[in-house]
């Protein structure tokens, strides 16, 4: 086949979250993402409680956000040991899905927050990808995507993929989509751009 061979992919990039799963779940606990969790729920139209599809939502840390504030909240990830860890850290429903081949309901939830998760999918596989995270969305739904930014190369690193996408071609994917701008911004907030790694964006179905 031409391109990249997508199931490789899948299967090598879950297969380390798989084997690391601890690490990341002790290295992560304490990261501070309330700037990206106030940016889609402010965006949200819906009356609350929210219906929010937390999409990679690993050993479940904003999940359980989520749910201490009062909304509905499901998890979904692609790694068994990620699904289990947020199950029972959150008390949440979590679904175990490979990106790369979702099965979700139609117009379900209000929000998508799918935080350093989306770079995971190759570009020859984010038109599919996105277009069943909006038809998920109710309509006026609001995705929230936070992805590491970059010069437009994509790869394997540490036997996970990642693509690094700059703001006009992700951008392009997004609008492609069928989705339309909020905001975007970088992270973490307050330094140079040089040292914010991290590209954060809202859109609306």
């Amino acid at each position: 086949m031409t391109g990249p061979d997508l199931a490789d992919i899948a299967a090598r990039t879950i297969g380390h979250y798989e084997e690391f799963a601890e690490r990341y779940r002790d290295g992560t606990l304490d990261h501070d993402v309330a700037q990206n969790i106030a940016a889609l729920l402010g965006a949200i139209e819906a009356e609350p409680p929210f219906e929010i599809l937390d999409f990679g939502c690993g050993p479940g840390r904003d999940l359980k956000t989520f749910a201490a504030r009062g909304h509905h909240a499901v998890g979904l990830d692609g790694s068994a040991r990620f699904c289990a860890m947020a199950r029972a850290y959150s008390g949440c429903e979590v679904w175990q899905q490979d990106f790369l081949a979702l099965d979700l309901p139609a117009a379900r939830f209000d929000g998508v927050f799918a935080n350093a998760t989306l770079f995971h999918v190759p570009s020859a596989a984010l038109a599919q990808v996105l277009a069943a995270l909006r038809e998920t969305l109710t309509p006026r739904g609001v995705l929230f995507c936070s992805n590491p930014r970059g010069d437009n190369r994509e790869g394997f690193s540490d036997r996970r993929w990642g693509s690094f996408l700059d703001i006009d071609r992700w951008r392009d994917h997004l609008q492609a989509a069928g989705f339309v701008e909020l905001d975007h911004y970088y992270r973490p907030p307050g330094l140079p751009r040089e040292r914010q790694p991290w590209l954060a964006s809202v859109w609306r179905r």
